[in-house]
């Protein structure tokens, strides 16, 4: 049976953290979140690594992560850059990439099986690497049957600054029929509020069930990207900070009613580094649960 392949987003400039946040150590040895998550992921048997990165920054991105897989999973590069795009599309005064939806554009040519897809800077637990790879063994690759990770909004909110997350309306039979990104959701006098399209923050329901970039796919998922994308490109080249964020090729998806998203439900309280004062959080979350040994003190030995 084939072994799926975890595609990482890892491209990210980190303006919010104030640094590379894909490369920042949470452990006296020398842990980062992505760690944990290529831990439970090679532990789940997936059988290959993606990341998406940017050439300024890969020797450095290596050196780390190289050493720590070899002999346990294979490892393939793909970059996400800004002029990934067709000629007449660069905008010389951009700095920021082009978002989650372009960064999974990059890796068409080095995925070929099904896959998971996650962010590099997000804790997501042991259990939903075991459920998504079961469910990436038991899909057909030549199939519209796409899958998800969800998790409850009130997991998944930092206490220092807003949160961009994916509002998902489900049906009763646990398959997902929109999903729409929310790029500000902010507790404000200790009300979860959501920004709408005309800027006023709203309430949303703390039990909202949202995506965290925790997507599992199958090859097909490749033909919906690149038409949405240079339409995209064709309304967007002079706004600096527009970003393809990855939902709107799911919406995509789930229009053309080809392609179903199941959604696998996660309970799981989420801990990452939007900001840098979720740094020490972090730490403290990663601390308890090497103590109690859900990881091993040294993860890579």
């Amino acid at each position: 049976m084939n072994k799926p392949t975890l595609v990482i987003l890892a491209a990210g400039m980190g303006s919010r953290y104030g640094g590379l946040k894909q490369m920042d150590t949470f452990t006296p040895e020398g842990d980062t979140i992505i760690d944990f998550s290529l831990y439970d992921a090679v532990e789940a048997g997936f059988g290959k690594v993606v990341f998406i990165i940017r050439k300024s920054f890969q020797a450095e991105f290596k050196a780390i992560f190289n050493k720590k897989l070899e002999g346990k999973v294979e490892v393939e590069y793909v970059y996400q850059e800004l002029d990934n795009v067709p000629e007449k599309y660069v905008n010389p005064e951009r700095i920021k990439p082009w978002g989650t939806g372009h960064a999974l554009l990059m890796t068409k040519d080095v995925v070929k099986e099904n896959f998971a897809i996650i962010n590099a800077d997000d804790f997501y637990s042991r259990q939903a690497f075991t459920a998504i790879a079961e469910q990436l063994r038991n899909t057909d690759e030549n199939s519209y049957d796409f899958s998800m990770v969800a998790y409850s909004l009130k997991n998944t909110v930092s206490e220092n600054g807003y949160v961009s997350r994916g509002e998902c309306t489900v049906d009763k039979n646990g398959f997902l029929i929109d999903v729409t990104e929310r790029v500000r959701i902010e507790k404000i006098d200790g009300i979860l509020k959501s920004e709408n399209d005309n800027g006023e923050m709203l309430p949303i329901d703390k039990n909202t069930t949202v995506s965290m970039n925790f997507w599992g796919f199958t090859p097909k998922c490749f033909e919906f990207g690149d038409e949405l994308f240079l339409d995209f490109l064709e309304k967007n080249t002079e706004n600096l900070k527009a970003e393809f964020y990855l939902p709107s090729i799911v919406s995509k998806m789930l229009e053309s009613k080809k392609a179903s998203v199941k959604v696998l439900e996660s309970d799981s309280k989420w801990f990452g580094v939007t900001y840098s004062d979720d740094k020490e959080k972090a730490q403290k979350e990663i601390n308890k649960l090497k103590e109690n040994g859900v990881y091993p003190t040294k993860l890579w030995n």
